[in-house]
């Protein structure tokens, strides 16, 4: 017999605990991005939270699956079927995360998606049992693409890391830069892991295009940038578009290399008092400042623990269910929410990256230049190539 309403709950949750698995790059170019700091914060809203749920314990942990997609599948069937977590998060690069969001949906699981960034996941390869929380490709090539075209950039060539994010970067930023009038004058693919630019940037660079787009992420990203500024590149009139640039690159560039750059973000830890706020807690632990990942990542743990105390259980698709009905509302988002293709829709922000004699302290590295509100910021559902979308 149950001696309460609440006894009765905390009695639905699996195995009487809720797991929460982080999977990400621990120690790969990616892991900046990713790694020690969304653990971090996964575990600071657990903290946050009280450590229990209806009543359950909630723990955490981790994997590293060295961007390497069949790792991070052998891990996670094994987290789902032997380990029982129920919910994966941060899944940095897009490739693992499509595949990690398929296996939530077979195993009946959940997927919340913070560091990857293609909008596949929420297009033709979105799931009822995965969510796309803080950014993707379509808001970067958005932002980005659209403040350039603004400025009078017209004509693009691209350098694209060959896999799932890289592709769906080109492609989403081609989209809008041709729509806006631009053009797109050539591009060149490179192995993801490609750390040498330089045959690639010489191509880009004689390719006399206004924007060189850097369709990539990671430490390549950060060494092409610094490959272009060696051979002149910025100095020859073009423009570098970081299409996705962390906070954590500009720190590994400095702001001599970095200063100008234009970039898409969901979250700048100096945005208002609650930014700097939580963005101080963070840097207590990692002494680094969190970046949108790192912010996406607590935001969108805290609000899984949240629908599974509203559900009264850990289903997954109870959970999902009062993931879309509840808003978002905290230092992260203002009114965000999730829509049926498993896209968090909230405001996105376009910055560019101060001179170093704009900063006036370590970290301050941003300048406001547009708030693009999240109707606007992410693909239209009427637009969704996504199946669980109810076309009217």
């Amino acid at each position: 017999m149950f001696d309460n309403a609440a006894d009765a709950q905390a009695a639905r949750i699996s195995d009487d605990v809720v797991k929460i698995g982080v999977l990400t790059d621990m120690s790969g170019q990616f892991s900046h991005e990713s790694g020690e700091g969304a653990v971090t914060a996964v575990k600071m809203a657990v903290e946050d939270f009280g450590g229990k749920v209806l009543g359950k314990p909630i723990e955490v942990v981790v994997a590293d699956h060295q961007n390497k997609p069949d790792t991070a599948s052998a891990l996670a069937r094994k987290w789902f079927d032997v380990d029982r977590v129920d919910m994966i998060a941060n899944l940095i690069n897009s490739s693992i995360a499509l595949t990690v969001s398929g296996l939530a949906k077979e195993k009946s699981r959940i997927a919340i998606i913070n560091g990857s960034g293609s909008s596949r996941l929420t297009g033709d390869a979105c799931t009822p049992n995965s969510i796309h929380y803080a950014y993707d490709t379509y808001a970067l090539a958005r932002g980005t693409g659209a403040a350039l075209a603004k400025a009078g950039k017209k004509s693009w060539y691209f350098l694209t890391a060959d896999y799932a994010f890289g592709h769906a970067l080109e492609a989403d930023t081609s989209a809008v830069v041709k729509a806006l009038g631009g053009e797109v004058v050539g591009a060149t693919r490179y192995p993801p892991d490609a750390f040498d630019q330089s045959s690639f940037l010489l191509q880009a660079q004689s390719s006399k295009a206004q924007v060189v787009g850097l369709a990539g992420s990671g430490n390549v990203l950060v060494n092409s940038i610094k490959s272009a500024h060696e051979f002149g590149i910025p100095d020859g009139g073009q423009t570098l578009a970081g299409l996705l640039v962390w906070i954590t690159d500009v720190k590994s560039l400095g702001l001599s290399a970095a200063q100008g750059l234009v970039l898409t973000n969901a979250f700048y830890w100096d945005r208002d008092d609650e930014t700097r706020a939580w963005s101080k807690r963070f840097y207590e632990r990692t002494k680094r400042m969190p970046h949108m990942g790192d912010a996406g990542d607590y935001s969108s743990t805290m609000h899984y623990l949240k629908a599974i105390e509203a559900a009264g259980t850990d289903e997954a698709q109870a959970v999902m269910s009062k993931m879309r009905e509840l808003p978002i509302n905290d230092f992260f988002a203002k009114g965000g929410r999730i829509r049926e293709d498993g896209r968090m829709v909230h405001d996105m922000y376009v910055y560019e990256v101060k001179k170093p004699s704009e900063s006036k302290a370590d970290w301050d590295f941003y300048k406001l230049r547009e708030v693009i509100p999240g109707d606007q910021a992410f693909r239209p559902l009427k637009d969704s190539a996504c199946p669980l979308v109810k076309k009217g």
